[in-house]
């Protein structure tokens, strides 16, 4: 049953207001390609009225800025029960306007987010300065401060997630926020950002603007008042937003962008442990996270069985309704996501890869692409090169864990990493040497609020999550007071 639609308009100022310019877009459900609704679709002058808003309520003397840190965190807990309220709603509405399989939209609410969530709202009030001992008579501390309004530009793989990943973070921290959703996925965005007026959250706090990356997001990345960007999605968006955010003003930025994380098959590995991992480390969420273990290097001792297991494996694989509990992968983003992975499965025939199941589209409504296994692999290939973001596993042979190191870090990505392998010996040495922000051993996709995410190299800047999680939309102000005498 397809959810209803509650919030179409921008949200500025805690009101829903039509676009300036009175446009509108579609915003479609990947199942079949139909449309769900019509959105408001700001550009710069719904960016600047938003931006406005937000300064207005970072000023010293708002509202927000006067509020105690402990009832942010009040809020923030407020925000998660109301969260936690509508969950069922959200989770529908993520898997109608994302296509996200609803066995994982509904798991994902109830566990991941309402538990990210909470822990956000716990470090409102442990922001903590220091004091610092200066030779002769002088006191010094410091103070850490919101770092003023920011710019948080989500993606469309997981816009849920995200939204609460950056938006509690900021209000963590005592910031103002203008949140900017991706196209395909705008929906959730602005249900969330109703919850957060229920929850009390000061007019002005938060913003939301739907509308196209080069208009509304282009404006939000250039606008002199906006202090810091915090940007998930591509590798080449998120350079073309360094820059500009370097323009007008010198803008924060945290940037987590994309990956071709690799992921080690030892010879004393457990196949029985590792081949489902594996698999899941790639054709989870369709392929469509950035973490995805799309280079699988398999030692020669158990290449053949490891290959012979994970064709199996994809090949039990349901593709179809995300809205059906039993399916397990759901269609792709759009039409333009499928074409680009079936190109991707083209170019990995025409180099020379053995296409061991899959490959095709499945079906002719909405955009279903089925669970992909390439042997044979080699590291030149583009299959073996490039971020794919869909539902294909490539696997590639290797001898010693000396020889994989360099090539699992012969990449401009560095987002995430593993190993399978019963040796804690390997387990080190691989987790010290590769390059990867996140490094898992005898796991994959596993973690929590608490531990710190970003990447290494053209993956990203700065990090997400974790007790420092408050640090990047935080300033840091030294205070020396010179003592009038020795007592």
């Amino acid at each position: 049953m397809a959810p209803q639609i509650k919030y179409t308009k921008i949200f500025i100022n805690n009101e829903w207001v039509d676009s300036k310019s009175g446009k509108t877009f579609d915003t479609f459900n990947p199942h079949d390609g139909s449309v769900i609704a019509k959105v408001a679709e700001g550009d710069k002058a719904d960016i600047d009225s938003a931006v406005a808003a937000a300064k207005a309520a970072f000023h010293r003397n708002s509202e927000w800025r006067q509020m105690d840190a402990s009832q942010r965190g009040s809020i923030l807990n407020k925000f998660a029960d109301l969260v936690e309220r509508d969950s069922e709603y959200l989770a529908l509405l993520e898997t109608h306007n994302n296509g996200m399989v609803a066995s994982f939209s509904k798991t994902m609410l109830s566990n991941m987010v309402i538990s990210s969530l909470r822990y956000l709202a716990s470090l409102a009030d442990k922001i903590q300065g220091n004091t610092i001992p200066l030779d002769g008579e002088l006191f010094s501390y410091t103070l850490k401060q919101p770092v003023g309004v920011c710019g948080l530009i989500l993606p469309w793989n997981g816009p849920i997630a995200m939204f609460i990943s950056k938006v509690a973070t900021a209000l963590a921290a005592g910031c103002t926020v203008v949140v900017k959703p991706a196209e395909q996925t705008p929906l959730t965005a602005l249900a969330l950002a109703a919850l957060l007026a229920e929850a009390g959250v000061p007019r002005g706090v938060v913003n939301v603007v739907p509308g196209y990356g080069e208009t509304a997001g282009a404006a939000l990345t250039l606008h002199p008042d906006v202090a810091k960007i915090s940007f998930t999605g591509s590798v080449e968006v998120g350079k073309l937003i360094q820059q500009a955010a370097g323009r007008n003003n010198l803008k924060r930025v945290t940037l987590e962008l994309g990956g071709k994380s690799p992921l080690i098959i030892m010879n004393d590995a457990d196949l029985n442990i590792a081949v489902p991992y594996a698999a899941n480390g790639v054709f989870f969420h369709q392929g469509q996270i950035c973490v995805a273990a799309s280079r699988v290097y398999v030692q020669s001792g158990v290449y053949d069985k490891f290959v012979e297991a994970a064709v199996q494996y994809a090949r039990k694989l349901k593709v179809g309704d995300p809205n059906d509990v039993t399916t397990d992968n759901g269609p792709q983003i759009d039409e333009e996501q499928m074409k680009r992975i079936l190109g991707y499965v083209e170019k990995g025939k025409k180099d020379g890869a053995k296409l061991m199941t899959g490959g095709k589209r499945v079906g002719s409504k909405g955009y279903y692409v089925e669970p992909t296994v390439f042997a044979d692999v080699q590291d030149e290939m583009a299959i073996a090169k490039d971020e794919i973001f869909g539902p294909v596993q490539s696997i590639l042979k290797f001898e010693t864990l000396e020889e994989v190191i360099d090539r699992a870090n012969d990449t401009k990505y560095g987002l995430s990493a593993g190993i399978f392998t019963t040796s804690i010996e390997n387990a080190l040495q691989y987790s010290k040497h590769v390059e990867a922000g996140t490094v898992w051993v005898n796991t994959y996709l596993m973690g929590g609020p608490q531990v710190p995410f970003g990447g290494f190299k053209e993956s990203g800047i700065g990090r997400e999550n974790g007790l420092g999680a408050v640090d990047a939309y935080l300033e840091v102000k030294t205070v020396i007071m010179a003592l009038s005498k020795k007592v």
